[in-house]
């Protein structure tokens, strides 16, 4: 089914009521929102982003070699991907770039919703300066270590679970241990069975699987994990150790915030670094004059440390507050694009950037989409509702039904009335002939009247009854469209949607304008 046959709605994020207040004033460009970001995402506003990031050669050449080295994970690279490769060797090359964590299979779709976001923005920006190339980038959070957010994913409405007792980064986990996950699902999804059967690790079993979702598109996945990358943290890594400025300045920052009536989406610590190696990724903090590893002996001196963070800058992994840094550090990146929690949190690291002059990228909000199957969309015009009426609290929606279900009190008084003249004629007749016979008449007249007001009542009942399916109906829609009362996004999987229909990353594709700050409805006719 391709986007031809679906139906398209745009309405406000607002109208939604799913997205924070932080957003939404962002999207209506606040002006008190104004100092904590660079330029708004607007088409003309990247020509000025490009004169300000600054990316040498030298960087050019070790992204290059650092993700020609990773892309050997990838038996047959695609050729657009092969193509972006190339171009980022050359100085009029940029990135769009989205994050996000190692979710098997995935994840949640919103996963999807952010490359997609980054693809059509280089499409569109691609269009605006041909002088210019674009490359959209996925960075895959390998160094992240919550391993109980990404090991699930639900299909089809029941939850899949990978269990193993690896520790650490999860980037670095074995998939060899997936097998009886793999033989649980209900069916065979051979792009994701073969990409853990047969990558050494998580990191490349999903780069495997977004190269064969989104080559096409020329996606470039990275990871940060690596030596050589990391050796352009090493002087921000001195830094935090020995003056822990990053803490400092983030914290002026969300005080600033908060006077607003923003809250923090992150929260900044002393030494916002961890110290990694193949089984763990735990916090280092100062004590005294000693640098510790949370939960290990491991304990440096500041001698030690920095000699440490020279010699091994990989064992260094920063944490949400100095991850956007290095991002922006080892990529000519002009935009990141992210979700609401995300693109606030990044208002919290202005200062930061400026700090070390490095350039704020543009701050992009990911697509966001609700997705009606056709036998949805039919229980929705059943109902008599529009796809945005479905973003409504179910009560109120419960009400808003009532209304359009609302018939005038149903009463056979009429009916009664026609009855009991038609008795009082037979009466009549009746005692014209033979007067004994009208108590007769007069009984059958009452059963007449008694039958009317049983029917009344059963057909009182029945529309009620009618009612309540109704309502039951639109309760399951609900269910269906927002699992567990939220966006749908937040919970389905890529598959449930992909299964039935093969083309649902196209009609992705050709249905979102990432610069149009609109939540999109896709209906299927």
């Amino acid at each position: 089914m391709d986007v031809q046959t679906m139906k398209i709605t745009k309405i406000d994020y607002a109208a939604t009521g799913a997205f924070s207040q932080t957003i939404t004033d962002y999207l209506g460009r606040g002006e008190q929102l104004r100092p904590f970001y660079n330029h708004f995402p607007a088409l003309d506003a990247f020509e000025a982003q490009t004169k300000e990031k600054s990316f040498t050669e030298t960087q050019r050449q070790t992204l290059y070699t650092a993700l020609e080295e990773q892309y050997t994970s990838i038996s047959e690279i695609n050729p657009q991907v092969q193509q972006n490769l190339e171009l980022l060797l050359q100085p009029n090359t940029f990135t769009i770039t989205t994050g996000h964590q190692l979710n098997i299979f995935t994840g949640p779709l919103y996963f999807v919703y952010k490359i997609i976001t980054a693809i059509n923005t280089c499409r569109q920006l691609q269009e605006k300066y041909p002088d210019y190339n674009f490359v959209p980038v996925y960075w895959m959070a390998t160094e992240d270590h919550d391993f109980a957010e990404i090991n699930h994913f639900n299909l089809f409405g029941k939850k899949y679970t990978w269990e193993t007792g690896q520790t650490g980064a999860v980037g670095r986990f074995s998939t060899q241990d997936m097998d009886t996950l793999l033989a649980e699902l209900p069916e065979a999804y051979p792009i994701f069975e073969e990409a853990y059967r047969n990558s050494k690790n998580l990191a490349d079993a999903t780069r495997t699987i977004t190269h064969a979702l989104f080559g096409a598109y020329g996606l470039v996945s990275i990871d940060g994990d690596h030596a050589a990358l990391k050796k352009a943290l090493t002087p921000i890594v001195e830094q935090e150790l020995t003056e822990q400025l990053s803490n400092r300045l983030v914290e002026q920052t969300s005080q600033k915030l908060e006077q607003l009536g923003y809250k923090p989406q992150v929260y900044s610590r002393e030494i916002n670094l961890f110290y990694l190696t193949d089984t763990l990724r735990e916090r280092i903090v100062q004590e005294g004059d000693k640098y510790n590893v949370l939960n290990t002996d491991l304990s440096f001196t500041l001698e030690e440390i920095r000699k440490e963070a020279q010699q091994h800058p990989e064992r260094f992994s920063p944490n949400v507050i100095l991850r956007p840094l290095y991002e922006e550090l080892i990529l000519p990146n002009l935009a990141y694009i992210g979700g609401g929690a995300e693109v606030a949190y990044w208002f919290q690291l202005k200062e930061l950037f400026a700090k070390y002059d490095v350039a704020f990228p543009v701050l992009m909000l990911r697509n966001s989409a609700l997705y009606i199957s056709r036998s949805n969309a039919s229980r929705m015009h059943k109902l008599n509702l529009q796809p945005q009426d479905l973003f409504q609290d179910f009560q109120e929606l419960k009400k808003q039904l009532s209304g359009q279900l609302h018939e005038e009190e149903i009463n056979l008084e009429a009916q009664r009335q026609a009855v009991a003249a038609a008795f009082a004629e037979v009466e009549k007749l009746a005692e014209s002939i033979d007067p004994t016979l009208t108590k007769a008449v007069g009984a059958e007249s009452q059963k007449a009247t008694n039958s009317l007001q049983m029917l009344e009542k059963k057909i009182s009942k029945a529309r009620d009854s009618k009612h309540e399916q109704t309502f039951k109906q639109l309760e399951n829609l609900k269910d269906k469209l927002f699992p567990g009362g939220t966006l749908q996004e937040r919970k389905d999987n890529l598959l449930t949607y992909k299964t039935n229909n093969p083309d649902f990353i196209p009609a992705l594709v050709e249905a979102f304008d990432p610069l149009e700050f609109k939540f999109t409805i896709l209906e299927e006719e």
